[in-house]
């Protein structure tokens, strides 16, 4: 089969580029309120704060958590924002790897992805 055959066989249906955009576009919304919900979460903390020497190891064990929190939800919305400007092309929701379709359902779980979960598995990428 020709490389056109393909993809014309692996596209997706206007109405599901339609559906998975909007998922999409809710989806970086709510990456944005949450990363600047951690923009606050991760605010330096005094050294003069009178919280206690216990309580003030928490917050700063918090901020890590919460900077690492921040750092993962600013990939996934580049990710995203990337997918939202790729979703008309007509290798969105090819493959990379192995240029087969990726199944709808997957990439309404993770609409970023450019691998089918077979390669995903085997490039050790997450699924």
């Amino acid at each position: 089969m020709k490389r056109d055959e393909e993809i014309e066989r692996g596209k997706l249906e206007t109405d599901k580029r339609e559906q998975l955009k909007d998922h999409i576009t809710k989806k970086i919304v709510e990456l944005r309120g949450n990363i600047a919900s951690y923009k606050t979460l991760i605010q330096p903390i005094a050294p003069d704060n009178a919280i206690g020497r216990i309580t003030r190891m928490e917050a700063i064990n918090s901020k890590s958590i919460n900077e690492a929190a921040l750092n993962k939800a600013s990939q996934t919305l580049s990710k995203m924002e990337r997918a939202l400007k790729m979703i008309h092309d007509p290798d969105f929701g090819v493959c990379r790897e192995c240029e087969e379709p990726i199944p709808f359902a997957r990439l309404m779980i993770v609409p970023e992805s450019d691998l089918c979960v077979e390669c995903a598995e085997t490039m050790g990428g997450y699924l």
